[in-house]
């Protein structure tokens, strides 16, 4: 068993285009959920309608792909208003519960068949973000140590890590901000906030619309790394995972979202290359080839639980 290619692989994906996209939908939930207490269930509603108001906007409506990332971002704006004006008066489970619903609602929405014209369908949207890979600075393949990217991947794993290094700063000034010290009071206490006379509602508001657009460019970094917007891929787990990554890194830290996306990345890929490997060789004989994928989840979820309890 090739060892060194598995941890190669594994290393390639902890700094890749996966880490990077997760760790831009963990830094938006970090504010939301991490700072200021919301539980925004619907983090891939945000990615999913940035990525299809870019790829409507260059696709469909025939605009440059700068125009496309404002329509993303005005997009996700909308989105946290939709879902933030009625719930963010009531209880906090009344936000999870729609924000779940309404992620849902998009995906099923932009793959029916009604709007195919439109979203593409389950097919989705292809090969529309071409005018960022017209700048690529790299002519050919890039290795960092063991990892190595394509000239194409290298430009937008360069281009996300900037994007992610961009938003963990304005987080680290956000929170030493007199804003970041109410929303980290909103967390602790609503009650005592309002007795200072703050509007708990419009800082709660504030922080789903400004997490929401620091997680929406992590469904332009998907859309333009894959070429392609696929409904089926902002689903639940992609939240989930999010929640994952942001919990493994540390909520409320602001390289909580980078740490827990690189080491997640690197521990899926890495159990996944090493289960097929010594099952493959017969190491590991009593299960088989296509249980490997389910069996490493549960490795990694049994991992995550341990390390809450333990931590």
């Amino acid at each position: 068993m090739d060892w060194g290619n598995v941890f190669s692989q594994a290393l390639t994906q902890g700094i890749g285009i996966q880490a990077v996209i997760f760790a831009l939908a963990a830094i938006g939930l970090n504010v939301q959920f991490g700072y200021t207490g919301l539980l925004n269930f619907g983090q891939a509603g945000f990615l999913a309608v940035a990525a299809y108001g870019l790829g409507v906007s260059i696709a469909y409506a025939g605009w440059s792909l700068w125009v496309g990332l404002l329509v993303g971002i005005a997009a996700a704006v909308l989105l946290a208003l939709l879902l933030g004006v009625p719930t963010l008066r009531l209880r906090a489970d009344y936000l999870a519960i729609v924000t779940i619903a309404a992620a849902e609602i998009l995906r099923l929405v932009f793959r029916s068949v009604t709007f195919d014209p439109v979203f593409g369908g389950s097919d989705g949207i292809n090969r529309f973000a071409d005018d960022l890979y017209t700048i690529n600075p790299y002519s050919g393949p890039l290795s960092l140590g063991p990892a190595t990217f394509s000239e194409n991947d290298a430009w937008i794993v360069t281009v996300g890590w900037v994007l992610v290094v961009i938003m963990s700063i304005l987080v680290f000034l956000l929170m030493r901000s007199p804003w970041g010290r109410v929303i980290k009071a909103i967390r602790e206490d609503e009650d005592a906030v309002r007795s200072l006379g703050k509007s708990v509602y419009s800082y709660k508001l504030q922080a789903l619309i400004i997490g929401g657009v620091m997680g929406c460019f992590g469904g332009f970094i998907a859309a333009i790394a894959f070429q392609s917007i696929q409904p089926d891929y902002y689903s639940t787990d992609l939240t989930f995972f999010a929640y994952a990554v942001l919990i493994l890194g540390g909520a409320a830290r602001v390289l909580g979202p980078i740490v827990g996306s690189v080491v997640f990345w690197f521990l899926l890929v890495f159990i996944d290359g090493a289960l097929a490997g010594l099952v493959s060789s017969g190491t590991i004989d009593f299960i088989r080839s296509d249980q490997v994928g389910q069996i490493r989840y549960w490795i990694l979820g049994l991992s995550l639980m341990l390390l809450m309890i333990y931590r």
